[in-house]
């Protein structure tokens, strides 16, 4: 650095400037040759042989061979769902055609080293994915008996929650069609006694443990409630038609029952705060009890895939995501898997023109007052006061009757 500063300070030309600078250099590069090496370690890649093919031999012997080592309980208590299930899923990623194939794909199908060895089996890819989201541990817990390294797990969480999300969620995670909707009006009015309700709406919270300190608390239920698509189909207009009659009144769309937290929506249905009468204290009683099912919902969720249960490791908010809607969308394959499904795709009906979404006309102009129309305070209470007497109708014993 003096040699430098000598040289700025000197009146040569240019060319002696930076001939000086290159000698300077030299002198210094030639004083760290001769000083020997830097006394850090230098850090090797430790390398650790893991029997793969033995491990898929036994994965095999344990689980997937026409009398295994563990029962099918066993499997789906560790898989979190049925072996027939799970087949169709691997035979979903085998039989992919799509062209050219995303890489979230290609993961799972048979590829070689450099040293020309096998990689690990679709199963075991899916395995060590599974677990990681049943049992929410680190992807280095499964290296013991799957003989996989702690990136290789995290890297078939990734894949695979990437091919669950474009794979299913067009039948699992569709909109309801007006079909659909009149069967959750009879699902729900037979259980709970409200017509034309759609189910509940509350917020679960999973803690990101790597979260930005940017992003912390910035997320409560309100926020979360208006950056919410649930209500998009309203606002531009392409939700399907779905009225109801409640109390001799007919109403256009369904409602969600919300807690207190929540605003006067024509869209939300809340409990009396302080019910001054039976009626209102029955409706209250019955709101409450049917709310019930969205925190079940949340339970189920979290103690099928506890990963959720834990705190988030992921290091960007995007993996949180795919996580979150992959645990989702297998949730609801095997709530139908297990017979509990309101309704299947039918794509013959949702092809029939008549079925299609339909956007308004002039959206710049009208989506104002269908957002208007959406957060109505009025149609909010006049709605609730029809719940009221239409439930207040409803026999004492009504639920513990069904």
């Amino acid at each position: 650095m003096d040699a430098y500063l000598k040289i700025i300070d000197d009146d040569s030309s240019d060319d002696e400037m930076l001939l000086s600078v290159m000698r300077s250099c030299a002198e210094e590069l030639d004083r760290e040759a001769d000083e020997g090496p830097s006394h850090r370690p230098r850090k090797t890649r430790i390398y650790i042989p893991r029997d793969r093919e033995s491990a898929a031999e036994r994965l095999r012997r344990d689980y997937f061979e026409v009398q295994p080592t563990f029962s099918d309980h066993k499997f789906k208590r560790r898989y979190q769902m049925s072996p027939q299930l799970f087949e169709r899923i691997i035979a979903c990623i085998r039989d992919c055609t799509i062209n050219p194939l995303p890489a979230h794909f290609a993961y799972f199908r048979h590829s070689y080293d450099a040293v020309g060895r096998k990689s690990f089996n679709i199963y075991q890819k899916c395995t060590s994915a599974l677990r990681q989201l049943a049992y929410g541990t680190r992807g280095d817990m499964w290296d013991e008996y799957l003989h996989m390294s702690e990136l290789t797990s995290l890297m078939c969480l990734d894949n695979f929650c990437l091919f669950v999300t474009d794979l299913y969620q067009q039948e699992y995670l569709r909109k309801p069609t007006a079909r659909d909707i009149q069967r959750i009006y009879e699902r729900h009015e037979t259980k709970h006694g409200f017509r034309g309700m759609l189910g509940s709406i509350d917020c679960m919270h999973w803690e990101w443990k790597n979260c930005s300190v940017a992003w912390q608390g910035s997320n409560n239920d309100i926020n979360v409630l208006n950056r919410l698509p649930l209500f998009d189909s309203l606002k531009n207009g392409s939700a399907p038609t779905s009225p109801f009659t409640v109390n001799g009144h007919d109403y256009t769309h369904g409602y969600y029952l919300a807690d207190g937290i929540y605003l006067d929506w024509a869209t939300l249905i809340k409990a009396y705060q302080s019910p001054t009468d039976e009626p209102s204290t029955k409706l209250t009683h019955f709101q409450e009890n049917a709310r019930k099912d969205v925190e079940r919902t949340f339970g189920v969720l979290q103690g099928r895939f506890n990963i959720l249960h834990v705190p988030g490791r992921a290091w960007r908010a995007k993996k949180l995501h795919h996580i979150l809607y992959c645990c989702v969308l297998l949730h609801n394959m095997i709530q139908e898997d297990n017979g509990f499904a309101i309704t299947s795709l039918d794509e013959e009906y949702l092809n029939e023109p008549e079925n299609q979404p339909v956007f308004v006309r002039n959206r710049n102009t009208t989506r104002a007052a269908l957002e208007k129309e959406n957060r109505d305070k009025d149609v909010h209470n006049a709605l609730r006061a029809d719940l009221t007497a239409h439930i207040w109708n409803l026999p004492p014993n009504y639920r513990r009757s069904i």
